[in-house]
């Protein structure tokens, strides 16, 4: 697999920093048009709007690089958020309550997160190729909407479920449904707002800027040692 490039570590950075931020600021609760949603809405959808990026120029093999990332970003998250919480505090620290009260999720909630994630992006990087093949590669809006409607649905709805089916007698299915339905529309609202974005992402990304180019490969030993063009070298070549 080639090198990842400046701009893609870039946006890896983001997507990273946006998944993050959706989990440990995401115990906040808002009102958007009604709809009682986490503050998390409007750092995640971010990371459905990258990966749709990098898939479409970089490929479904970078994408998983970025998947992988989040997965790990979060594992090592819950394990230090549970470790700080944990930690008896100094004699004259007097937040702890407060700090334990913003960082702590229950094992349950952050396995739903984890999970969901999972899936979700999974989902994601499956349907935007699947469409892409059936599209030929044209109509970016609706491959990129497409896919992440439909994962911003699983992702909903694998974490509901998890998270909160039977922790209490309300909490039943029906229940649930009812919570889901509102939270995804609100979704579906943010994967169409970013549509400009992911087309300014792809056209951003495919320039020819901040990409490195494969070493040259060394096929010889001693002085007369040869080296071999890399791929890029011999595409300019034979152009």
């Amino acid at each position: 697999m080639k090198n990842i490039d400046y701009k893609t570590h870039l946006l890896l950075t983001v997507f990273v920093s946006s998944l993050l931020l959706g989990n440990l600021l995401g115990s906040k609760v808002i009102s958007i048009f009604g709809i009682v949603t986490s503050v998390g809405v409007f750092s995640y959808p971010i990371t459905f709007l990258i990966t749709d990026v990098v898939e479409e120029v970089r490929g479904k093999k970078f994408s998983k690089i970025f998947v992988h990332s989040g997965f790990l970003a979060l594992c090592l998250a819950a394990v230090f958020v549970f470790a700080s919480t944990h930690f008896p505090p100094a004699a004259f620290y007097q937040g702890n309550e407060a700090y334990k009260n913003i960082f702590s999720n229950s094992l349950r909630i952050i396995i739903a997160s984890v999970v969901a994630f999972l899936i979700a992006q999974y989902h994601d990087l499956w349907a935007f190729n699947f469409w892409k093949q059936k599209t030929g590669g044209k109509h970016l809006w609706l491959r990129n909407n497409l896919s992440t409607i439909v994962s911003q649905l699983i992702d909903s709805f694998v974490f509901m479920f998890i998270a909160f089916y039977h922790q209490s007698p309300e909490f039943t299915a029906y229940r649930i449904f009812l919570m889901i339905l509102p939270y995804w529309a609100l979704k579906i609202g943010f994967a169409l707002l970013d549509t400009p974005f992911v087309y300014l992402g792809v056209r951003w990304l495919a320039s020819g800027e901040g990409q490195e180019r494969e070493p040259p490969v060394k096929t010889g030993g001693g002085r007369g040692e040869l080296w071999e063009s890399s791929p890029e070298e011999k595409r300019l070549l034979e152009g």
